[in-house]
């Protein structure tokens, strides 16, 4: 494999961003992971700030960090925009403080390989049916548009129109099929109430 060949794989992998003040917890969640994902990792709270991009898909993130805590942290990305998907990973005990925290997951330490590989795939396939969702949305309202303001047979002689109908049964049929292959069980949990 070239160098260029590397790179494209490198780029072609979900981004996980660590963040622990503890060296050896980044380094085990970066050996962890790294044969399925780009790890990258920061050991401070600014680090974690000055390392983010809009590449990075999942950020496994510390509470209790000095300087910058993990809720610091965490606000910081909100309120740069950063489309990611963000795991509390921590020994902090959750409390009602969490209620306005903007993450996605929170899971206590200690986590082995298998939770928190679990805990990624689960919001890779989050973020993927977010994006398929989006997508069906803007092409909805392009056809709702459309049919609007143009007359029926105009609709039916114009390609592109005929394209967005097309994209419209596609992405449908995506999202659906998102939904089924996850595993019911997962869904019960989260949605269902605990008596």
């Amino acid at each position: 494999m070239t160098d260029k060949e590397s790179d494209a794989t490198e780029t072609e992998s979900p981004v996980v961003l660590a963040v622990d003040n503890e060296k050896r917890v980044v380094q085990a969640f970066e050996l962890w992971l790294n044969d399925d994902y780009s790890v990258e990792t920061a050991t401070s709270g600014q680090e974690a700030l000055n390392q983010m991009h809009d590449g990075v898909d999942v950020v496994l993130l510390d509470r209790h960090m000095p300087g910058l805590s993990g809720e610091d942290v965490l606000e910081g990305i909100r309120k740069q925009g950063y489309d990611c998907h963000v795991a509390m990973v921590t020994a902090v005990d959750p409390d009602f403080d969490i209620v306005e925290m903007p993450f996605d997951y929170y899971v206590s330490k200690p986590v082995d390989e298998p939770t928190l590989q679990s805990i990624i795939t689960e919001l890779l396939e989050l973020r993927e049916y977010e994006d398929k969702v989006s997508e069906l949305y803007r092409v909805c309202q392009k056809i709702t548009t459309l049919e609007a303001k143009k007359p029926r047979q105009r609709l039916n002689e114009d390609e592109r129109y005929q394209e967005l109908l097309e994209a419209r049964e596609t992405l449908q049929a995506t999202t659906r099929e998102l939904v089924t292959t996850r595993e019911m069980s997962a869904f019960e949990d989260i949605f269902e109430a605990k008596q």
